[in-house]
């Protein structure tokens, strides 16, 4: 089930980095209206958008928004997010994803600034490499090579809502694995024996990811996180 799934990656999550017992995002928007979202402060600059607090003797999660800002109106105000949700809810549809999970992954991978270009040659929305694009079946056009044709907001999510498919299903129930091969690759987690990688930068991608998808879940959602008694970190392990 996606909702015992979901909890048990989030729980998992919390064991990360030596049984770190809370997974919060912190985030800003800088001057151009893109959001950065991170697992931990990076700098002053940041604040605390959303805590999932986890007490040392819990079996609940508890999602804790806080205090309105500017950043938590992003969603709402942003003309880059509103520009490409329709976007969303298609390759939400066509490829059976939740609509927030695409949501969480495009904040965290490009703030959803549509040009944005990694030092390792990731395009776009969905931080898409060219070679990866190439396997879905993209080629280089004289005047439109891959990584150009990558910045169209459709193109990109196409392509990359297929990967993402493509690696959830090769992780069934594992949301947290197919996030780890989409940041790392599918042959490191493969050689992590099929866990989240001791990597500091794609532990933390995914905690991020998985921690703003439950913050934009809608508040019923949360109040249904919170009101569960099962406990979430034996699911983590004996899953």
């Amino acid at each position: 089930m996606l909702f015992r799934s979901i909890h048990a990656a989030l729980a998992a999550l919390l064991l990360l980095g030596q049984g770190a017992a809370r997974a919060d995002v912190w985030a800003y928007v800088d001057d151009k209206g893109v959001a950065h979202f991170a697992a931990e402060r990076l700098d002053e600059r940041y604040e605390l958008y959303f805590s999932d607090e986890v007490p040392e003797d819990a079996t609940r999660a508890r999602g804790v928004p806080m205090a309105p800002t500017r950043l938590h109106a992003f969603f709402e105000i942003s003309p880059d997010y509103k520009a490409v949700r329709h976007l969303l809810r298609e390759a939400a549809r066509e490829h059976a994803l939740d609509y927030e999970m695409l949501q969480a992954l495009i904040a965290t991978e490009s703030g959803f600034d549509a040009g944005a270009v990694s030092p390792k040659g990731a395009v776009g929305l969905m931080q898409v490499m060219p070679a990866t694009a190439r396997g879905y079946g993209l080629s280089d056009q004289r005047q439109r090579p891959v990584a150009r044709q990558l910045i169209d907001a459709r193109t990109n999510i196409r392509v990359g809502s297929r990967h993402l498919r493509h690696l959830l299903n090769k992780f069934p129930d594992r949301p947290e694995l197919a996030l780890a091969a989409y940041n790392a690759g599918l042959s490191t987690v493969r050689k992590a024996g099929n866990q989240v990688p001791a990597i500091r930068e794609t532990q933390d991608y995914v905690r991020t990811v998985m921690t703003l998808y439950t913050a934009l879940k809608p508040p019923a959602w949360r109040a249904a996180q919170a009101s569960s008694r099962m406990d979430f970190s034996v699911w983590a392990l004996n899953d």
